[in-house]
């Protein structure tokens, strides 16, 4: 516990585990993503999907804890840094935009991770935490995506959620020493594909439950 007082109390600290936290978040969003498009494959592939994944019991619960612990640690440090930056606003440095310095995804950040976190526990409520006594998770989204204002607003926030990925995967990267002119813009440029994987993935879902069930 005090290495991680100790790591909070300077500000390279704070950015290191924003960095580290957030690539696990990327990692379950692959995870996540690879999941719900089994969805495509019909009720039953979906429901199946969900039946093995609960039936590994004790696993999922530990990474469950996982998430919430890096959530803890994502939006606490986050807020820090926030907050530190307002302070500090008028000696701001300046950041190579071509490299990913002030786009719309850093400008932001801090907006687009709040509207994250509210739609994280709308999600969670809608989904994880209703009684699933005498139904399945299939007929769970397909109730939801038949509202369309959850539609809108599912679709919306998965733009949201890219705009956040396209400049978190290249800041990360930064943070964690992969900071080269010759990779770089690579790095950049991957971040921006994967944040339209994710904003395509993830959105169209909503919109083809709602037009095919």
């Amino acid at each position: 516990m005090k290495w991680f007082i100790n790591t909070l109390s300077t500000s390279i600290g704070k950015k290191l585990l924003m960095a580290v936290t957030g690539l696990g978040f990327i990692c379950f969003l692959l995870v996540h993503l690879a999941g719900n498009l089994t969805i495509y494959g019909g009720k039953d592939v979906f429901n199946s999907y969900s039946e093995h994944l609960h039936a590994l019991g004790p696993i999922v619960h530990i990474a469950e804890l996982g998430l919430l612990a890096m959530a803890l640690v994502h939006i606490s440090i986050g807020i820090i840094l926030f907050f530190q930056n307002l302070r500090a606003r008028s000696s701001r440095y300046v950041m190579n935009v071509r490299a990913g310095g002030r786009t719309i995804g850093s400008a932001t950040m801090p907006y687009t991770g709040l509207i994250i976190l509210l739609f994280v526990i709308l999600h969670l409520v809608q989904f994880h935490f209703t009684d699933k006594t005498h139904t399945n998770i299939f007929q769970i989204v397909a109730m939801a995506f038949n509202n369309p204002l959850y539609v809108v607003i599912y679709t919306l926030v998965m733009g949201i959620l890219a705009i956040h990925i396209s400049h978190g995967f290249w800041s990360l990267f930064q943070t964690l020493g992969a900071n080269h002119p010759k990779y770089s813009p690579a790095v950049f440029v991957f971040g921006i594909g994967l944040s339209i994987i994710f904003g395509i993935g993830f959105g169209f879902l909503p919109i083809y439950v709602a037009f095919s069930v």
